[in-house]
């Protein structure tokens, strides 16, 4: 590859078709299908959060990131924090936004490999000391391999086909099964109140709010990953991006049948048949999508499946591994020495993403499957304050200063991990409160309240300081619709 752009953006040439998949593929991931329908089995309707916060991402899909392409496009951007240091002329703010989206990105590729390690128990395959490990180190091979060599190109040309297994996979599983088990209408009969949010008490808003604050905090998270900002910049236009925010729901009804089948599971009794007691042993709820699916479907349907699943882990890592490369050759390593040709930047580049599947791997093998997940909840909490500096600066230019940010981010970082911290890493929904009611919420969107607060008092102070060093002009942030 020539340069990085090429590489990882795909030249900024992806069309509508292949970008609709490719951005739909980047954020409905392998775990996503493994994961949603396992909360729903295990914690009921708060599970269901998932849906209206992946409602939600699209507005703001369709708002900013137009703009932020527009922006990126004019000045050669290609990651998040390169877009910040040149918004504010400050890399060490820069410094920290990218080193922010690498630390939660790699629990995220973790959780991926973790899902195939999933897939293979579900199989048969769960070996004994390091032999366990064998299907997380196969997957670890691919991985680095697709990654290093193709690019986004081929990342974007295989979520055409994860596509269309997924959708095969999803829409015959939830018309087969329940008619196996009678039907919708007996599933959710028998579920009972297990779909249903318990009701608020005076004092306490309880799942009512935990389920508010998880869909909003999330959908403010999502876009920021520093895959998500990859899959976008490498679309041909801001038309692109807006006309898929309209027709990317699609992705929704697919969201709403996997949180059925962790429903489907439940009525079944897949917890409960010996069948499959060891695999929800070694791997608790996150067996239920398996064993649901191997119960009540014939084989070659589920192989089937299990593929698209596969598949689906394979594609949003490798963009995972490519966006955190970017970063690492673009914001860690450029500021503070240069490349000697984009040809060299690139080729590094390469190789970071090998590194970071490998760090992946590592976080699967040396830590607890639980402790994997907890990262990852962690990971969210700290991407969300990185809100201020890439959303907010698109609208504040003349306002926010790089320092001011900067302070911000340090303060929501502190208080979401303090939280985190505090509920022994136990639940991402934190209860504060407030006038005598208490309020669970999302600690995401706690934490991102003080950070925006104290970014807004403190910019004035740093004015002087910002004077001059935005690259960016006003003509960059023109509205999508008359840059479109």
């Amino acid at each position: 590859m020539k340069n990085l752009s090429e590489w990882s953006l795909g030249g900024r040439n992806v069309g509508a078709v292949v970008s609709w998949f490719l951005v739909g593929g980047d954020l409905y991931t392998g775990y996503t299908f493994i994961a949603i329908p396992a909360l729903m089995y295990s914690s009921g309707a708060l599970g269901f959060y998932a849906l209206p916060y992946c409602i939600l991402i699209y507005p703001l899909l369709f708002v900013v990131f137009p703009k932020l392409w527009q922006v990126a496009k004019n000045h050669g951007y290609v990651t998040g924090p390169e877009y910040v240091r040149g918004r504010f002329g400050n890399r060490w703010l820069a410094l920290a936004i990218g080193l922010t989206g690498i630390i939660a990105t790699m629990p995220y590729i973790a959780l991926q490999l973790v899902s195939t390690q999933v897939l293979f128990g579900a199989l048969g395959w769960t070996g004994s000391g390091t032999l366990a490990y064998l299907p997380l180190v196969i997957s670890f091979l691919a991985l680095a391999a697709f990654s290093y060599q193709s690019g986004l190109r081929a990342s974007a040309l295989i979520a055409v086909v994860k596509g269309v297994l997924v959708y095969s996979a999803v829409i015959g599983a939830v018309i087969a099964i329940p008619l196996k088990l009678g039907g919708y209408g007996a599933i959710f009969s028998k579920i009972g109140a297990k779909v249903i949010l318990a009701a608020p008490t005076a004092h306490n808003l309880g799942q009512f709010s935990a389920y508010g604050t998880l869909a909003m905090g999330s959908a403010i998270a999502l876009y920021l990953y520093p895959h998500a900002i990859t899959g976008l910049l490498s679309s041909a236009s801001n038309k692109i991006i807006k006309r898929n925010a309209v027709t990317l729901h699609a992705f929704n009804l697919l969201l709403a049948f996997l949180a059925f089948l962790g429903l489907m599971a439940v009525v079944g009794g897949v917890g409960s048949d010996p069948a499959f007691a060891s695999g929800f042993k070694t791997f608790g709820s996150s067996f239920a999508v398996p064993a649901v699916l191997m119960k009540f479907l014939p084989d070659w349907f589920t192989g089937f499946a299990f593929a698209g699943i596969a598949v689906g882990c394979l594609v949003p890592a490798a963009i995972m591994a490519i966006g955190s490369a970017n970063i690492i050759a673009r914001d860690v390593v450029t500021p503070f020495a240069s490349w000697k040709s984009e040809a060299q930047e690139a080729r590094w580049a390469r190789a970071f993403s090998v590194l970071m599947v490998l760090g992946g791997l590592a976080f699967v093998i040396g830590i607890p499957m639980k402790e994997v997940v907890n990262f990852q909840l962690l990971g969210g909490i700290w991407i969300c304050q990185t809100a201020p500096a890439v959303f907010l600066s698109l609208y504040m230019r003349k306002y926010l200063t790089g320092w001011g940010v900067l302070l911000g981010w340090l303060v929501g970082m502190t208080v979401g991990t303090w939280m985190v911290v505090d509920n022994a890493f136990a639940s991402s929904v934190f209860t504060l409160p407030f006038f005598g009611t208490m309020i669970p919420s999302y600690i995401a969107l706690a934490a991102l309240i003080p950070n925006v607060i104290v970014a807004l008092v403190t910019s004035p102070l740093f004015r002087g300081a910002q004077a001059g060093k935005d690259e960016t002009l006003a003509t960059d942030y023109v509205t999508p619709q008359a840059a479109a």
